[in-house]
């Protein structure tokens, strides 16, 4: 993600962290004042209405958005409320645009009422259930995806819900507590239990679900109506696009973070997801990213400092959930996560400060052995520059030094890897496409009244002339999109990976609440928070958005992340993709004309490629085991389960996807990391392809 400098902020919760301290937003909230809630919902309505990229209006059709997001945010997994009480709060579907005009608060207030009767009513079930005795034997399931599930219409219905629930937990803990505590082999299966020692496991695995499920509704009934309040302020915000929110005053003070200096954590951007906590980024340089199996679209369920019990966080405030990850360096955090296609694991993060240099652009040399021709490959893990003037160090400067290093080893093709980059600064992304074409313009930047303004490289010089690969996956976003859009449209490089890049072609801006305040008296009501608003939209040269589409690969490569449904396109509210007139400029000399014959060479290769066809065989297994959302409860599936992911996870490190256990103890040089990668490999294929076909 990137914006340009005067709207440098941070948009989400970033775990590094030392907070900087804003004088202007650290005084304490008063408890919930209705007159100050109306105040606020309306400057944000003022602020979302005249300030919005899309100029919609605050009408019915707003209104019904943000109820649906607002009963998802309530209540997602359909755990609490019964079909009577969703019944009964859609009747303010359509009233929420004239509410927040009027400064009525009926429906986050209304909606607290009757979401704390229900957990109420559960912690009573739950009691009830702990009492019970769990049959691992039985065969039974439960339903996982909340879209499949219906709200529950009375007390035997819910307890049968919260019953599985319980099991399922249970069982789960179940298997981490014999991989603890009993053990496993060298090739990962678990070590035998005998009955009396499996009972007690399950005795104590039930214990830790009680002590887990009790602490997650006590603190979710410990929730104030100023923090009912906030989300819905939120969800109004999302109405406009997923991009735009608001951020209460304790929320705006953690956006503020300090970017240079010594940052500690685990090194993640997270955000809320329908009572989730979701894992957008991973930081180059940082704890999770050295880790490796932390990624992007990971699900964060439960958190555990080092050996303690861990701490449930579904339906947990994102800034609760953002302080129990952090902590010093050199600790320990333990988190359960979800991966996309149902897989659950223990992540152990040692937290430390993030390794500037591995978010720097790194470079090296593979020479072909059958042809005995070298070839350059740069990894840019971000769009990096340091705005501080400490060191000045940047980019653009970084990867033309490694290009001119380059250059004096006579490369005959060059890959650049933008894989994961999640963007970074809008400067350098034209100044990185300049160092590849001679002059011409880069970006196209559109305000919400039609205002278009071209960004352009202007310097002649071309620090590399030759053939380039440049290799996308779904994670690449945003600053990176538009290189790998201008490159493709001037036809100066062959775009080579998933499906799609994440589609992110948006611009935000921070705008302080306070400073609107201009009624006397007011004052008192202060701090409000902040507002975090799309005001400018992306587009190519050749007049697409890269918003939601993203940037189609001129080949793609299978991926283990086919069918995820993962990127712009897949979020609630996301703003269109569509299209202006094109700039004016001029196609690269010698670009590629033969890509239906490379399409072709490159199919015939992945069908022969024994790396490439257990991809597409994981992929296929990933996509069915996210269309089997029912989770099997009987406890011989569930150890069956676990056997499969055991023996995928071991094929990944081939592929480059995560670290083992042995490269935790060195650090594995850039040749080493992309010696066994099959897409580098494919793209030094595609350059060959290249170079025969223009001879």
């Amino acid at each position: 993600m990137f914006y340009p400098a005067k709207y440098i902020n941070r948009i989400i919760f970033v775990l590094l962290l030392t907070l900087v301290p804003v004088s202007s937003w650290s005084k304490e909230v008063d408890p919930f004042d209705t007159n100050r809630a109306r105040l606020l919902g309306h400057m944000l309505q003022q602020q979302l209405s005249g300030k919005h990229y899309s100029q919609k209006p605050t009408d019915d059709a707003l209104s019904e958005a943000a109820f649906d997001l607002y009963l998802k945010q309530l209540d997602f997994q359909k755990r609490f409320l019964w079909q009577e009480d969703a019944d009964k709060l859609t009747l303010f579907k359509d009233q929420i645009d004239d509410s927040i005009r009027r400064g009525r608060l009926d429906l986050p207030l209304s909606g607290r009422e009757i979401l704390n009767q229900r957990i109420t009513q559960v912690q009573e079930l739950v009691t009830e259930l702990l009492e019970e005795k769990i049959d691992p034997t039985v065969k039974e399931s439960i339903e996982t995806d909340p879209e499949k599930l219906n709200y529950v219409t009375d007390l035997q219905e819910q307890r049968e819900r919260w019953r599985k629930i319980i099991k399922a937990q249970t069982l789960s803990d179940y298997i981490g507590l014999r991989e603890d505590d009993i053990g496993v082999d060298d090739n990962g299966a678990l070590l035998p239990v005998d009955d009396e020692t499996a009972e007690k496991l399950l005795l104590q695995a039930k214990e830790k679900v009680g002590k887990r499920t009790n602490s997650r509704l006590k603190r979710m009934l410990e929730e104030t109506p100023q923090d009912h309040y906030d989300r819905y302020l939120n969800v109004i915000s999302h109405a406009f696009d997923p991009h735009t929110s608001y951020l209460p005053p304790t929320s705006k003070e953690d956006f503020d973070i300090q970017m240079s200096g010594s940052l500690e954590g685990i090194g993640a951007t997270l955000r809320e997801d329908d009572g989730y906590i979701k894992v957008v980024r991973v930081i180059p340089g940082s704890a999770a990213a050295r880790q490796g199996q932390l990624e992007a679209d990971d699900i964060i369920l439960k958190v555990a400092e080092a050996t303690a019990d861990a701490v449930d966080i579904t339906d947990t405030r994102i800034r609760d959930a953002v302080a129990l990850i952090r902590g010093k360096k050199g600790t320990e955090v333990r988190l359960t996560i979800k991966k996309p296609d149902g897989r659950q694991q223990i992540v152990p993060i040692i937290r430390d400060v993030v390794e500037i240099k591995e978010t720097f652009v790194k470079g090296t040399t593979v020479t072909d052995e059958k042809s005995g021709q070298r070839f350059g490959y740069i990894k840019i893990p971000s769009f990096y520059r340091d705005y501080s003037g400490k060191t000045d160090r940047n980019c653009t400067d970084d990867l033309r030094e490694e290009l001119q290093r380059q250059n004096k080893e006579n490369i005959s093709g060059l890959i650049i890897d933008l894989r994961n980059n999640g963007g970074g600064s809008l400067s350098d992304a034209v100044s990185v496409t300049g160092l590849f074409i001679k002059t011409g313009p880069v970006v196209q930047i559109r305000n919400g009244s039609g205002k278009i303004r071209v960004m352009s490289d202007d310097d002649p010089a071309v620090e590399y002339t030759g053939p380039m690969i440049v290799l996308v996956n779904r994670f690449s976003a945003s600053a990176s999109e538009i290189l790998a859009g201008a490159l493709q449209d001037y036809g100066r490089a062959l775009i080579v990976g998933d499906e799609h890049t994440h589609g992110k072609g948006t611009v935000q801006a921070l705008l302080d609440l306070d400073r609107f305040v201009n009624l006397r008296g007011m004052e008192k009501y202060m701090p409000l928070g902040a507002v975090k608003v799309t005001i400018q939209k992306f587009y190519r040269i050749s007049g697409e958005s890269t918003q939601e589409e993203g940037v189609s690969p001129d080949i793609v490569l299978p991926s283990r992340l086919d069918g995820l449904e993962s990127g712009e396109k897949y979020l609630d509210n996301a703003l269109p993709w569509d299209h202006i007139a094109s700039a004016e400029y001029q196609h690269w000399q010698g670009a590629p004309e033969n890509t239906a014959d490379l399409k072709k060479s490159s199919a015939d290769r992945i069908k022969q490629s024994e790396d490439f066809q257990e991809i597409i065989s994981d992929a296929a297994n990933a996509e069915k085991r996210r269309a089997e959302t029912r989770q099997s409860l009987l406890l011989k599936d569930m150890l069956a389960e676990r056997d499969q992911f055991r023996d995928e996870l071991k094929r990944m490190p081939a592929h480059g996807m995560m670290n083992t256990d042995d490269d935790e103890k060195k650090e594995l040089t850039l040749d080493e990391k992309i010696a066994d990668d099959p897409y580098v490999e494919e793209g030094i294929f595609l350059l060959l392809d290249l170079i025969s076909a223009s001879s």
